[in-house]
Order: structure tokens, then C-alpha cells, then sequence
């Protein structure tokens, strides 16, 4: 770590300065300005709000404070009355940027173009990474997704320019690279729509990946909302060397920690091991702290933090951050919810699966159990690259390995491809060699994009169905992952014990004990891998593949083809009529757990994620009807018949009968999906009532104006029969803390009244009023203009 001024150093050095009668006023750190990035000089970090968020807030809690504790309340929007308890509150944050995928980003830009605004509120960029499919190469392969989704990527393109966002096209590479290269900045706040945006940890920043309706928020100018995370403190002893690699730091968390263990929780390193790892690699153990639930992952602002920054010519922003040193490190006494400890020096290199994450074992023990538990012993696949390991160093150190199989005449037994992050790790890659090496020994190298780290691979080399292991540098190997064959074996290790793999084509077999027979028919063992951290004359860019916005975005026309079927632009709800709801029927009474999955099913469906007409045809049709246990067939209420649930609520929607959800417990959990909001108010829906809600799923309800509502009573849950007609009663004083009652009229004349409790504030009663969270922007904005 550095050892620069701290806090106390700092205010002795003012005060010998005031009593010299050299300083009348301390110097403010925003008094200089640094931009957050190249690509966007006139968007400055701000410092100087951290600073003072800071003191309001240290002088309320009167305690040290971690490191993520810093950052985070250091972007409060109200630091003066926000309630501040870790796990228990929920922040309002003021985030630095927003960055957005090319999956996710299509309704999150959709939405935005309905709150009347012209520009962004905050610095945002989008990314074209997730629609590729790996099949036979690189170039092909980008060639056939650019035509396959020409109309998506054309939107996006054109929807970024008008509205002042950044647009990186098709073959930039993966989202979280591209950030780390050029956004990413030690103390910086960034919500993002991908699961492993927490990759810009490695550059000491608080990043977290949400849902679209959280991005829609902050691109139009609302806090956004975190539950106060718990911090888990790890901290790391010893040092890193021979072939355990930072990948192995987190598969060993994850091991300790099980894919749940992070929930709610700040992952935050420290301690004099973080000396040894490189930027990327903290990157890499940030990004897969995604597989163990938590909120986010970072690591202290450090030397290694500074050589990248200057690598990625981003000198400026690393001078800025040494001065607010004093803040972008915990605090000595921090206190921690819970504590890991982890010598490097002894931390063997681990292999993490079948099919989940944290099953962690270590390599000494790896050839054991694929014996024991009968896994596929031979390796018909070696992946290496995508958003967690794709850096220089890593292909740096694969390279290393391949050119001493290579030397002894050998070339790789399994499949073998290689995915680059960027196209200036590819570039430079390409420019010094190792791309040459891959390719000479049978490696493949992809385009540079998700690929099949997503399910983005068109495998060919195995039946569905049948029984075989791959080995991956990814992050996630849940069951049907990568290849969408439940049956493969997919096992995640560093790009070091991957590629050696890939030329042995045997799980059983120890890079670090074991030999392979050379062509001259002598055995041999690997040496440890080596690699440069940063390449050593500087990064070729490649292709400049960036969009900026124009200067003159007044005549700039977002492309949609009314006759598509994957892109639709979004009409405004309506507004509330002001009338009581009477004679409301039940779509569906649903039956136990109802996640965000329930609600809008995946897989086929995610090509409509712009298109809400399309992607409304799979609402509901997992939840599970009380009348029958079936799903996706319930009553039509009006006409006796039975259908699927998308169907029956287009039916009631058309005749203009808005109609109610009954659900059980916990309603709405999982991914935040925002489809899972949109859809139901899409369809007609007014009401969502349940036992209770998951949070977000039900905030996501009333920014599209829907009422979310709760039994206060969770036993009234069972009141409330299939085919009863309901009436809402006290909407037209609809007020917070104020209750609402239901009326419940079943068919034999009987009559149910029910009190109903929700958690609507001013705020958001005006969104359900206003039809939508973004209707009342839109108001907002059209009278401001």
C-alpha cells in the first residue's frame, strides 16, 4: 500500500500551515479536475462530494469505517437523514455512471425514451457483447451476429447518439473489460446491467450490477436504491507465485463462502497479500464474486492500481486518486460482519465444479475425485478468456504454457479456444505473439465478445444428452451453462491450469506433479507459467470501435421498424382514471413460490427483450394456479373458457377490464427483471396482491403504476377465492401508512372485506397516479421545458 498523508497527517500539516500563517483556507480536492474518462473530458470525478458526504456522515456514527462504507455513503443523496444500518436500511445513492449491455440495454434505453429527457443525467455507455455466438471462428462469427441482429444493433446505435450515451459497437469486446480499460476509477460509485460488473472492483471502485428499471433510474436522474450491505473483510497474508493465480483466490472464497454466502454482503480484500496481485487479477476475483451472491467486490487503491491506470493512459486519474488516498482505503479499527483469512503463500491452485460454482478443490485432490464421483475423466474442451480472465497477464502466462508444449512438439489433445476481453488485449495480443502460439499448438480464438461463458456457442462436437467435461476460465458452470447440455461437466479453474489441461486432455492430470511425453518420446513437466502484468510496449488499441454521441443530436432518428418482432416502442401507460376499481376478476390466484422466472420466463424469450408485445406472451406462464396445479391455464372469468395466462389478460384487456394477481409469500424473488413489471401492467393488470413481497420485485411494480399490495393480514390470503369479482377501496385518499381495504365478492353473494397494507411514499403514489415512474418524468420534463 501507499504511504501517503492520512487523515490525521493531512489536518497536522493545515494546522502547522495555519499557525505559520502561510494557509487561511484549507485546498479543496475538487478543486481539481480530473475526468472520469478520456472518452468523456467534460464529466469530472467528484471527489469532493465523497469528502463531504464523509463528514456529515463520521460525525453521525462516530466509528471507523471500511473501505466499501466510504465510497458507498460518500454518494448518499441525503447523508444529513439517511438511515444508516448495515443490513437493515436502504440507501439512496447518487451513482457515477451507468453502463448497460446490448441484451439488457434495449428496454432500459427503451424506458429512458419515454421520461422526456434529452441526455442521460449521468455518464452511460452500452456495450454489444451478448449476441454473439460462437461457432467457427472470430471474423465469421462477428460477420453472422452483426447480420443476424442488424436491426437491434442499428437502434442501439442510433438511440445512443440521440441521447448522448456511448456507444461501443459489435467486436469491442466484453462489457467489463472495456469499463476497466477506460471508465473504471478508484472511489467510484457504477451500476451496471450485467451480474459481473463488479469486474471494476480491481480498479477500487464500487460497482454493482442491477436490473434495467434501476438503470432507467439513474439514467433519468432518480437515486438509486441499495439495501445496506453487511461487509465481509478477507484478508490476504503471504504471497502469490508459481501457478496459483489470483482466479484461485476467489475459488477458494467461494468454496468457503457457497454461492449464497455473499448475499447482502460487500466483499472487501486487504491486508499485505493484495501487494502480489496484479489490477486484472483483482479484477478477476471481484468479477466472480458475482457466483457467491454479493452485492459487490473491491480491493484497496493501490501501486498495482496506478501502473494500470498509467497503462491505459489514464495517468491524470492516478495522481488524482494518491491525493484521496485517505479515503480510498479502510480505516484502521474498521469493524467487519465477518472475517476470511487466506495465506497466498499456501493457497494451492483450485478447480471449482461440476456444475456449480463453489465446489471448490484443489488441485493436489482434483484427479481423486474425478475418480471417486465417476466425473468424465477425458477433456474434450479447454475455454480460456472471457470478462473474468482475458486479460494481458493471463494470456501472457497461457502463451508461456502453450510455447513449452509446443517446444516439445506437442499440440493440444482437446478442443482449445480463446476468447479476448477487448479488442486491445486482442490487438496487442495479436501484435506480440500469443495468438500466433494459441493458433500453432490447435487453438481456436473467438471473437471478442461473451460468447459461450453465456450459452453463446453453437457446440458441435457432442450430442445433447451426452456425458462429457469441458473446463472453462469463466465464472459460471451451472448446469447447461455453456453448451445448453445438461449433461456436460463444466469444471472453472485460472487460464494456467486450463491451458495445460488442454494438452493432456485428462482431468485426472497435475500440471504441477505430472508429465506429459514429449514427440521425441521423453517426458517432461511444465515449468511455472510466466507472463508479463502489462504488456511491455504499451497496448495497441485495434479497430477504433466507439461511438461517441454527435455534437448535433437534434436530427439524429432512433431506428425502429414498426415490423419488427424484436424491437417496439413503448406507449405510455395510462394514467389512474381517479374512480374506485369495482368488479375487478382474478387472472390468476397464484400458488407458492412465484419468482421473477415465473413471472417472465427466460431462454427463446430473451431475443424479445425489446419488444414488449412479444415478450408479454410468457407473463405468468410459470406460476402455478390454486385451482387446478397447473401452470399457464386458468379460467377466463368472462367467457368460461380456459387458456394460458397471457391470453386470458389480452382478452380482459381488450373489453377495458383491468384485473388483480393474488399471490403468496415472498412474491417476485430473484433476478430483477423488469419485464416482470412491465408485463403485467402491459397486459391490463392493476393490482398485485400477496402475502408479501422480494423488495425490488415490488418497487419495479409501482414504477410501472401498478399497485402493489399486501394481505395485512396473510391468512386473509386464503379469503380470496378464483373466481371472485373485487373492488379497491380508499385509492381516492390513497396516502403512506394509510390502508386500503379490499372487497371479495364470491359467487354465492357473500362478501369478504379485507384490509390491505402497502409501502407506497408520496413519491411513488404520484407515479400511480401519473400511470408510471417514467409518465411523471416525462410531465416533469415536457414543464421544465
Amino acid at each position: 500500500m501507499f504511504n501517503l498523508a492520512n487523515r490525521t497527517a493531512y489536518a497536522v500539516k493545515q494546522a502547522k500551515r495555519i499557525a505559520r500563517g502561510l494557509a487561511t483556507a484549507a485546498p479543496r480536492i475538487g478543486d481539481t479536475k480530473v475526468s472520469m474518462s478520456r472518452l468523456e473530458p467534460n464529466s469530472y470525478i467528484n471527489y469532493q462530494r465523497i469528502e463531504d458526504n464523509l463528514n456529515v456522515v463520521r460525525s453521525r456514527l462516530n466509528r471507523p469505517l471500511t473501505l466499501s462504507e466510504k465510497i458507498l455513503y460518500g454518494h448518499l443523496d441525503d447523508p444529513h437523514n439517511q438511515d444508516i444500518t448495515r443490513g437493515v436500511s436502504y440507501l439512496k445513492l447518487r451513482p457515477d455512471r451507468v453502463a448497460c449491455q446490448d441484451a439488457t440495454a434495449q428496454m432500459a434505453i427503451l424506458q429512458f425514451m419515454s421520461s422526456g429527457m434529452a441526455t442521460t443525467a449521468v455518464p452511460t455507455t452500452v456495450h454489444c457483447d451478448h449476441l454473439i455466438e460462437a461457432q467457427v471462428g472470430g471474423e465469421k462469427d462477428l460477420a453472422r451476429a452483426v447480420q443476424l441482429n442488424k436491426e437491434v444493433y442499428e437502434f442501439l446505435a442510433t438511440a445512443t447518439a440521440k441521447y448522448g450515451i456511448g456507444f461501443w459497437r459489435p467486436g469491442s469486446g466484453i462489457i467489463h473489460q472495456i469499463i476497466l480499460e477506460n471508465y473504471a476509477f478508484p472511489g467510484g460509485l457504477m451500476i451496471g446491467t450485467d451480474s459481473h460488473t463488479p469486474n471494476a472492483g480491481g480498479l477500487g471502485m464500487v460497482a454493482c450490477g442491477v436490473g434495467g428499471a434501476d438503470a432507467v433510474d439513474v439514467m433519468a436522474d432518480l437515486p438509486w436504491e441499495l439495501k445496506c450491505p453487511k461487509v465481509i473483510g478477507v484478508n490476504l497474508t503471504g504471497k502469490i507465485g508459481g501457478w496459483t493465480t489470483p482466479k484461485d483466490v476467489i475459488l477458494k472464497v467461494a468454496g468457503i463462502l457457497t454461492v449464497k454466502g455473499g448475499t447482502g454482503a460487500i466483499v472487501e480484500y486487504r491486508g499485505p497479500g493484495v501487494e502480489s496481485l496484479s489490477c486484472t487479477g483483482m479484477a478477476t476475483i471481484c468479477n466472480m464474486g458475482a457466483e457467491i451472491g454479493a452485492t459487490t467486490s473491491l480491493f484497496p487503491f493501490n501501486k498495482r492500481m496506478v501502473d494500470y491506470l498509467n497503462a491505459t493512459k489514464r495517468g491524470d486519474i492516478a495522481e488524482y486518486a494518491k491525493a484521496f488516498e485517505h479515503n480510498l482505503q479502510p480505516d484502521s479499527g474498521a469493524e467487519y460482519d465477518q472475517l476470511i483469512d487466506i495465506n497466498l503463500s499456501e493457497l494451492e491452485p483450485h478447480i471449482n465444479g461440476p456444475f456449480t460454482p463453489d465446489l471448490a478443490t484443489p488441485i493436489s485432490k482434483f484427479a481423486e475425485e474425478v475418480k471417486k464421483n465417476e466425473w468424465p475423466q477425458e477433456l474434450k474442451v479447454a475455454l480460456i478468456g472471457s470478462c473474468t480472465n482475458s486479460s494481458y497477464e493471463d494470456m501472457s502466462r497461457s502463451a508461456s504454457i502453450a510455447k513449452e508444449a509446443a517446444d516439445h512438439g506437442l499440440e493440444v489433445k482437446s478442443k482449445f479456444t480463446i476468447t479476448p476481453g477487448s479488442e486491445q488485449v486482442r490487438a496487442t495480443i495479436d501484435r506480440d505473439g500469443q495468438i500466433g502460439m494459441f493458433e500453432s499448438v490447435g487453438g481456436l480464438v473467438l471473437a471478442n465478445a461473451c460468447g459461450p461463458c453465456i450459452g453463446q456457442w453453437d457446440r458441435q462436437d457432442v450430442k445433447k444428452g451426452e456425458k462429457n467435461s469441458i473446463i472453462t476460465s469463466y465464472n459460471r458452470n451451472f448446469t447447461g451453462r455453456n453448451d445448453a447440455n445438461p449433461a456436460t461437466h463444466a469444471f472453472v479453474a485460472s487460464p494456467d491450469i486450463v491451458t495445460a489441461f488442454a494438452f493432456a486432455g485428462d482431468l485426472t492430470f497435475n500440471p504441477l506433479t505430472d508429465t506429459l511425453t514429449g514427440s521425441d518420446g521423453k517426458p517432461f513437466k511444465f515449468s511455472d507459467p510466466s507472463g508479463n502484468e502489462l504488456p511491455p510496449r504499451g497496448y495497441d488499441p485495434g479497430q477504433n470501435t466507439f461511438q461517441a454521441p454527435p455534437e448535433d443530436r437534434a436530427s439524429v432518428q432512433v431506428v425502429i421498424d414498426p415490423k419488427s418482432d424484436r424491437l417496439q416502442k413503448l406507449q405510455p401507460f395510462q394514467p389512474w382514471d381517479g374512480k374506485t376499481p369495482t368488479d375487478l376478476p382474478v387472472l390468476i390466484k397464484v400458488k407458492g413460490k412465484c419468482t421473477t422466472d415465473h413471472i417472465s420466463a427466460g431462454g427463446p424469450w430473451l431475443k424479445y427483450r425489446g419488444h414488449l408485445e412479444n415478450i408479454s406472451q410468457n407473463c405468468l406462464i410459470g406460476a402455478i394456479n390454486t385451482v387446478n396445479g397447473e401452470a399457464n391455464k386458468i379460467q377466463n372469468q368472462i367467457t368460461g373458457e380456459w387458456g394460458g395466462v397471457p391470453q386470458v389478460a389480452a382478452d380482459y384487456r381488450s373489453k377495458g377490464i383491468k384485473w388483480v394477481v393474488i399471490g403468496d409469500s415472498n412474491y417476485g424473488e430473484g433476478s430483477s427483471r423488469e419485464h416482470a413489471a412491465l408485463e403485467p401492467r402491459f397486459l391490463g393488470g392493476l393490482a398485485i396482491i400477496v402475502r408479501s413481497f422480494a423488495r425490488i420485485h415490488e418497487t419495479n411494480l409501482k414504477k410501472q403504476g401498478m399497485l402493489a399490495l399486501t394481505f395485512a393480514d396473510p391468512a386473509d390470503y386464503d379469503k380470496i377465492q378464483p373466481d371472485d369479482k373485487l373492488d379497491i377501496l380508499g385509492l381516492e385518499s390513497f396516502a403512506p401508512g394509510k390502508n386500503l381495504t379490499l372487497v371479495s365478492k364470491h359467487k354465492d353473494g357473500s362478501k369478504d372485506e379485507i384490509e390491505l397494507a402497502h409501502s407506497f411514499n408520496e413519491g411513488q403514489i404520484e407515479w400511480f397516479k401519473a400511470g408510471s415512474a417514467l409518465n411523471l418524468m416525462a410531465a416533469k420534463a415536457k414543464g421544465q421545458a
